[in-house]
């Protein structure tokens, strides 16, 4: 057998019965949700629910005026937010594990260079998403929060409710978390040939432009939180042109002559 005809066979023998793909995802389902749950007890157990949303809106807390403190609208607020707050935590902190079980069942059925390809990408967008979001909770909370209060009139008893607290940061976190996978989708479009490296250092004014207009978007409104926001972009679009220039080089399929 050639080398050719051994690349043509690379997964010969992988095929699998439409009903065993199910039983496989359906134990991937499984086992995503069993790690959910562990990590979700663990949370339960300690800090505990009230704890961590402490910790969730410590950053807005310590911007209020003395005296002041967040309220709970709902009659069932004050035990239903919380434990959203551990629901959601579980879920990030087994994101990586979450994506493992992806990747464990798609993984046959790609080509040794197609691996080469997804694994790096799935493993630097769970990183750049934690980055993102751990940004916005260190950083952009700790300076927008008293920008914010200082824009509140005197005649207004500043007490945020605690669900509305938490979807504004789901909100930003997502935002955040998003605008952090910048490289990933210029690294993707590079890889896929919708745009040339060239094209993609020529759209820089335009990015830049953009990036303004999705920050002045998402972010509260002060100029810290936008500039926040927009100076990891662009950033990492710079970053992003460069790790493509690498990717491709490494990921090409050998039909492509590498």
């Amino acid at each position: 057998m050639t080398d050719s005809e051994k690349k043509d066979d690379e997964l010969a023998g992988t095929e699998q019965p439409f009903v065993q793909h199910l039983v496989e995802l359906r134990d991937r389902l499984l086992h995503s949700i069993y790690g959910i749950a562990a990590i979700l007890a663990v949370l339960l157990t300690y800090p505990g629910p009230s704890r961590l949303y402490d910790l969730l809106a410590m950053p807005l807390v310590k911007a209020l005026p003395e005296g002041s403190r967040m309220i709970a609208v709902g009659v069932v607020s004050p035990f239903l937010v919380p434990i959203k707050v551990s629901v959601m935590a579980a879920i990030a902190l087994s994101l990586p594990w979450i994506l493992y079980q992806i990747w464990a069942f798609v993984a046959p059925g790609l080509y040794k260079h197609e691996r080469k390809l997804v694994l790096p990408l799935v493993a630097a967008s769970t990183v750049l998403f934690y980055m993102g979001a751990s940004f916005c909770y260190f950083f952009v909370f700790g300076q927008a929060f008293p920008a914010i209060q200082k824009m509140a009139p005197m005649s207004v008893a500043v007490s945020p409710d605690i669900e509305a607290y938490l979807d504004f940061v789901i909100t930003m976190f997502i935002a955040f978390g998003v605008a952090f996978e910048v490289p990933i989708a210029v690294v993707i479009l590079a890889r896929m040939g919708v745009v040339t490296i060239a094209q993609l250092k020529s759209f820089r004014t335009y990015f830049v432009v953009g990036a303004a207009a999705v920050a002045g978007l998402v972010t509260p409104p002060d100029p810290v939180s936008m500039i926040a926001l927009l100076i990891p972009m662009v950033l990492l679009y710079e970053f992003g042109i460069l790790a493509a220039r690498l990717f491709i080089k490494h990921t090409a399929a050998p039909e492509d002559g590498v």
